[in-house]
């Protein structure tokens, strides 16, 4: 009997860890607030837990490259996820799952009409703008601004963050005058802080196309199929719209 036991007890050890193992997705910045309300709702339509890693596309992109164990990853763009797919890092081409808008954002009501004329003015010192060669909406906000033919004037003001949750920290917390970030920031309901922005033309920058794929580690996971199908679903679309996201 006691051997029973030990064979048993012996036997949960090994299989526990497998049913424990959460499905690990790579998430782009811009999503910190939208992937709560996706998990959420993933969970109760299927009982899968999902362990989101939030980050810079960029940053996430170099992570997998070095042997990161993630499942799925909803990049910022596409231009990431088909460089993996393209090191056969995926099995699948990316995917669209949503199309992103910049905004121009601030903690104080300094007026938008002409937003790229308050940027040149005394009363802003420090803008927000997450790193370029990283983040997307980094690269998006210095297209726009190079096509205002501004950049180079406000270059000494700009304050340059590893992602877009540093960028909308730098807002929130008055650190800088103005910040380019998404939509999902306004639109987030847990923000309580009262915040002032403009829709930047999206004729100025290339358009924001996220993209999503299954890596090498989820290839032969079923939960990474079922939460890559979810994403492409209505429910997931309804929340993306909710956060200001554009889905087909």
């Amino acid at each position: 009997m006691k051997r029973i036991k030990i064979l048993v007890a012996v036997c949960i050890f090994c299989i526990s860890p497998a049913f424990a193992q959460n499905l690990k997705v790579a998430v782009a910045a811009n999503l910190q607030s939208v992937i709560k309300v996706l998990q959420s709702d993933f969970k109760s339509k299927t009982g899968i837990m999902i362990e989101p890693i939030v980050g810079s596309s960029g940053n996430l992109t170099n992570q997998v490259k070095n042997g990161a164990p993630y499942d799925v990853f909803l990049s910022a763009d596409m231009t990431f996820p088909e460089l993996l797919f393209t090191e056969g890092f995926s099995a699948k081409k990316p995917v669209v799952y949503a199309q992103g808008s910049l905004i121009i954002c601030s903690s104080q009501d300094i007026g938008f009409e002409n937003w790229e004329r308050v940027l040149l003015t005394e009363r802003v010192k420090k803008i927000a703008i997450a790193n370029p060669a990283i983040a997307p909406y980094g690269k998006a906000a210095e297209e726009a601004l190079k096509r205002k033919g501004i950049l180079d004037n406000i270059q000494s003001k700009v304050v340059h963050g590893e992602s877009i949750s540093q960028i909308n920290t730098y807002i929130t917390t008055g650190v800088v005058e103005v910040g380019f970030t998404t939509q999902a920031l306004v639109k987030d309901p847990a923000n309580k802080n009262p915040l002032y922005w403009k829709i930047i033309d999206p004729k100025l920058y290339a358009p924001i196309e996220q993209g999503m794929v299954i890596l090498k580690h989820g290839a032969t996971n079923p939960d990474a199929e079922k939460f890559y199908q979810y994403i492409l679903g209505p429910a997931a679309k309804a929340v993306f719209e909710k956060y200001g996201y554009h889905v087909q």
